[in-house]
């Protein structure tokens, strides 16, 4: 995410997509046999890709996916509990390269939800009133504040959602905590100089 480093980018506007279920693990998000490579790019090819495909590779028609405009649905609204199942930082890295930006739910499993903040996908989690109105209300217009850590939906209103003040500051920049780290190399060094005596 290095190269975003430069560029504050406080905001973004989408439309949502929903794929209304709860506890969607991270074998659904991205299945096993696609965990080989260490290479962030690429997939999105494989993201909910036993939802999508056959075994055959043909697609499948009653893909959830099959209505999804990646180019500006960007917001993916789910049920609770999203990301549950195995840690595997390949889930995010398959969402945000699907086109995935951030992700709705009144509830994440803790390790995706670490995983997420760490490569640039937002969880915003909300009540779970405000899914329901999501789900009955696709493609809705949306607004994501993550310096105000602030979601404005279209017809609804602006509610606040829990973001930390690191992965806010992370996020908006487009680093990861190594970046932060190597941003203070200077003064890392000259401590280390200072007092390893």
């Amino acid at each position: 995410m290095t190269e975003q480093a430069n560029n504050l980018n406080t905001e973004f506007r989408s439309r949502t997509y929903n794929i209304p279920l709860d506890n969607i693990d991270t074998d659904q998000i991205i299945p096993a046999q696609f965990l080989t490579t260490t290479n962030r790019e690429g997939l999105g090819e494989f993201c909910f890709y036993a939802w999508r495909f056959n075994e055959d590779g043909t697609a499948k028609e009653n893909n959830p996916l099959r209505d999804h405009h990646p180019d500006r649905q960007q917001v993916l609204v789910v049920g609770s509990n999203f990301g549950c199942g195995s840690s595997r930082e390949h889930a995010p890295w398959a969402l945000l390269d699907y086109g995935i930006r951030a992700v709705i739910s009144s509830r994440f499993a803790d390790i995706f939800c670490n995983n997420s903040l760490k490569n640039g996908l937002i969880p915003v989690t909300v009540e779970e009133q405000l899914v329901e109105y999501l789900h009955a209300h696709p493609d809705s217009a949306v607004r994501i504040d993550i310096a105000r850590r602030q979601l404005t939906v279209e017809n609804y209103g602006t509610i606040q959602f829990p973001l930390d003040a690191f992965s806010a500051f992370c996020l908006t920049r487009g680093i990861d905590q190594l970046d932060f780290i190597l941003q203070n190399e200077q003064e890392i060094s000259a401590h280390e100089q200072k007092y390893n005596k």
